[in-house]
């Protein structure tokens, strides 16, 4: 998985490519701490071209809203595919995030 981390319209975009399954997530865990520092700054992760994502990337998804809700941040999926929503739909995902 490649995560791109940038800036944009007075957000923080993370754009994940590939598949976040177990052995990628140690990575992508690494590469998407810095976004936990965020404050009042919303994150926007772009799902776009993420192929797949198993239980230990929902943790990582889960563990930044934990760190960054009650900093005021909102985080935000977009471009989720067929496969991913119907993931955060299983999950309640689709309850705690926006969904774009």
């Amino acid at each position: 998985m490649k995560a791109t981390i940038q800036e944009q319209e007075g957000r923080t975009l993370a754009i994940l490519e590939g598949r976040l399954d177990t052995a990628a997530s140690s990575q992508a865990q690494k590469d998407l701490e810095p976004l936990k520092n965020s404050n009042g700054i919303d994150i926007v992760l772009d799902c776009t071209n993420l192929e797949y994502v198993a239980s230990s990337g929902l943790r990582i998804f889960l563990s930044l809203l934990q760190a960054t809700k009650p900093k005021g941040c909102q985080v935000i999926i977009r471009g989720a595919n067929d496969y991913l929503r119907e993931v955060f739909s299983m999950t309640g995902f689709s309850k705690l995030f926006i969904i774009e």
